[in-house]
């Protein structure tokens, strides 16, 4: 739907529209964000499964989960987001959501390597028309001061997505196909189905087709009910929107403001370590722990995801409680919460006690992901509000190539580099590789299968706290950020602006 274009002498004041509807918006963007997460994290958590289905190695499963997703992510983000700040963002966000739930369901009906590949560029290709079209939404229905919030209530929807990921992806995989061809046959549907040989097919292949498709019902909610708000509707009445800017007249803004920079450097260091990591999780559980896939998701997975959204709301509440007095508390508060990540992860990833390593873990998630909302913030502040869509765009083709994008292939080298040294260290004169283990060409009688079974472990282990040590990069950036926001940010965030 459309809004009639009206004033916005007084939109600076108070937004567009009723408060009501203002927040009704901002939750069912969230709940989109929420979805496009959904279908991004579930091959994370039937990752083990998928790996033995088609006899991957990590540094394999790495490079199918990460640079193929990253690279269409990238390609097409930016057009995607001009395209958005000339046309109706409603209707693109709607648009998308249909592809790429589509494409999560067939993902579910990959015959090997090649074709899930396909999936997921597809999914790529329609998640990449959420985020910037969304985060000029919300510049357009909330004023400057309270856009920290909002973007943080937004930012929710990656964790929540986790978190509905695992618990629906978890158990939903652990089925085996004749228990979902039985539970279907009772149902008034069943004689859709009747065709099908359940008992070859595996929970995981049924997990993407029920979590994929109703996402077809949400992008309907969200063409029906969300009005597209004139452009600058909540900004000062001199910032003027009523052109759409070209590419260059962004890149000219955006050069001119290193804490962008700076920002989006971090903020794809951050992702290259929260990719990385998430996308083994559930394999480290599984294998390091012994947990079942619907362990790992539900014990782990989901409550786990569920502190990371909390750590995303404190991370907004509490820059927005802050920049009134520090206008850089939107740099200072990520650039400190995920330096404390770091050695959470790392003691966590080495504890053998899984009390202390859902604690560990959890207080590293909290604190990690603290960054989310500041990304948003500092990414369309520091441009004028005709440009948000494509700067928010510029960021995510960075947080993508290199945090999708090399994140997940890291981690599995590294696995697959460390696996190499425990199983030398173990006998230094074995024959065994980590693509003879993965493979099955292992001689059980000479307890070859235990030596793999403890370098597969061992080998992530070390891996993933290789990865977390990155946070102190990151942190870095965050401060070098900060150098530079307050002069560098567009919008007043006193907290007497008006």
């Amino acid at each position: 739907m459309s809004a009639t274009p009206t004033s916005s002498v007084a939109g600076h004041l108070t937004g567009y529209g009723s408060a009501s509807y203002r927040h009704y918006v901002l939750v069912l963007l969230m709940l989109v964000y929420t979805l496009n997460f959904i279908d991004r994290t579930l091959i994370a958590v039937v990752a083990q499964p998928i790996i033995e289905s088609f006899q991957l190695t990590d540094a394999q499963w790495g490079l199918l989960y990460g640079p193929p997703f990253a690279i269409f992510y990238a390609i097409m983000g930016l057009p995607i987001a001009l395209w958005a700040d000339r046309s109706n963002r409603v209707n693109i966000i709607a648009l998308c959501i249909v592809l790429w739930s589509i494409m999560t369901a067939l993902c579910g009906v990959a015959m090997g390597f090649f074709s899930l590949l396909m999936f997921r560029i597809g999914v790529a290709i329609g998640e990449a028309g959420c985020t910037p079209p969304a985060n000029s939404l919300i510049g357009d229905y909330f004023i400057a001061r309270k856009r920290a919030t909002a973007l943080g209530v937004y930012s929710m929807g990656v964790t929540l997505g986790s978190v509905l990921a695992n618990v629906f992806g978890g158990p939903i995989a652990q089925m085996q196909g004749t228990d979902v061809g039985a539970w279907l046959d009772a149902s008034v549907v069943g004689w859709l189905f009747s065709g099908l040989e359940w008992a070859s097919i595996e929970g995981w292949r049924v997990a993407f087709v029920v979590v994929g498709l109703p996402g077809v019902l949400v992008a309907l909610l969200v063409w029906v009910t969300i009005k597209e708000p004139p452009r600058g509707y909540s900004d000062p009445p001199d910032q003027a929107a009523n052109i759409a800017p070209g590419w260059s007249e962004t890149f000219s803004e955006l050069k001119r403001k290193p804490s962008f920079w700076w920002m989006a450097i971090a903020a794809s260091l951050v992702a290259f370590v929260g990719y990385g990591l998430i996308s083994f999780q559930a394999p480290f559980l599984q294998r390091e722990h012994g947990l079942s896939v619907r362990d790992a998701a539900l014990q782990f997975g989901a409550p786990l995801s569920l502190m990371a959204a909390a750590g995303t709301f404190l991370g907004g509440y509490i820059t927005e409680r802050l920049t009134g007095r520090f206008p850089t508390a939107m740099a200072w508060v990520p650039a400190v919460g995920i330096a404390i990540a770091v050695p959470a992860y790392v003691v966590a990833f080495f504890s053998d006690d899984l009390f202390w390593v859902f604690v560990l873990w959890g207080v590293g998630a909290i604190f990690h992901y603290s960054y989310l909302g500041a990304q948003y913030n500092i990414g369309q502040g520091v441009v004028s509000n005709r440009s948000r869509a494509t700067a928010i765009a510029v960021l995510l083709i960075l947080v993508s190539l290199i945090g999708n994008g090399i994140g997940p292939y890291f981690v599995g080298f590294m696995s697959d580099f460390f696996m190499q040294q425990e199983l030398l260290a173990l006998d230094i004169n074995t024959w065994l590789s980590p693509e003879a283990c993965k493979s099955g060409a292992v001689d059980r009688s000479i307890n070859e299968e235990a030596l793999c079974k403890a370098a597969n472990s061992t080998g992530l282990k070390w891996a993933m706290a290789a990865t977390a040590s990155v946070f102190l990069l990151a942190s870095i950036c965050f401060i070098m950020c900060a150098r530079t926001l307050k002069q560098d940010f567009v919008a007043d965030l006193s907290p007497d602006a008006s």
